[in-house]
């Protein structure tokens, strides 16, 4: 199966600029060539009711794309630079793929709702709408006992009882692999699962995986279940364009495992 990579390059949530740096960046290492869709919009910090409307077309593009690659046979790999677009992705894997699990990496849970989250940012409630836990618009259909989520180590508390009323798995990185050995799956990789010391993080969490580590997990995974789509979010790239460079050589080394050889 050969791979289409995609990245999103209108604007989502975007409160920083580095995420949008970094999915291009790294987008274009895995692509051969990537399609690059959109057009970059300055960060802000806006409402989530402001970011849904105004990032509309470009949350959209990401499952029309994705269902395009399945139909085709292909293997989506998408790239933003937030989160946000798995509020099209996941309602198109549930239309799609009903029998697929999601594993969300990520240092968050992105579980909360118009009623629980304290930020207003909406990257942070990107899974619990596809879960069907508030509207987004986009739809839903993921059954949230369908979903592991790994490492999730920076929960809001509201959150934390949001996900214990959906019985959303939680299981440390070594477990992921087991969770879903032999079935079909769709991954979601926060970048930010990462240590900060090891990539910065628009909205970092200290004690997260050394890159060998994330690299292991996504091995084990690859070999445990069959990856039927991928996308990549939150790599915080630096303005300094080598040292930009340097981090996407090394994030490409460390997804490697997850991708068509």
């Amino acid at each position: 199966m050969s791979a289409r990579v995609v990245i999103l390059r209108g604007r989502t949530s975007d409160r920083t600029p580095g995420g949008a740096r970094g999915a291009l960046a790294l987008g274009r290492l895995l692509g051969d060539p990537a399609d690059e869709l959109g057009t970059p919009e300055p960060p802000r910090e806006a409402t989530w009711q402001q970011d849904l409307r105004d990032s509309h077309d470009a949350i959209a593009a990401a499952g029309e794309r994705l269902e395009a690659a399945l139909d085709a046979g292909e293997l989506p790999v998408l790239l933003a630079a937030d989160c946000s677009i798995a509020l099209s992705t996941l309602p198109a894997i549930a239309r799609r793929a009903p029998d697929a699990r999601v594993v969300w990496l990520d240092a968050h849970g992105d579980f909360n709702t118009p009623a629980t989250t304290a930020s207003g940012y909406l990257g942070g409630m990107c899974l619990a709408a596809a879960c069907g836990r508030w509207d987004s618009g986009f739809g839903a259909g993921i059954d949230p006992r369908r979903v592991v989520l790994s490492d999730a180590r920076d929960l809001d508390a509201a959150e934390r009882e949001e996900l214990g009323r959906a019985t959303v798995s939680i299981v440390p990185p070594a477990g992921v692999a087991a969770a879903v050995r032999d079935e079909r799956a769709f991954l979601h990789l926060d970048l930010d699962i990462l240590d900060p010391d090891v990539m910065a993080a628009g909205v970092p969490a200290a004690n997260g995986l050394s890159a060998d580590a994330l690299r292991a997990v996504l091995a084990e995974l690859a070999e445990a279940a069959e990856l039927i789509g991928v996308e990549l979010t939150a790599f915080e790239a630096p303005d300094d364009p080598g040292e930009c460079e340097r981090l996407a050589a090394q994030l490409a080394g460390i997804v490697e495992p997850i991708l068509p050889a």
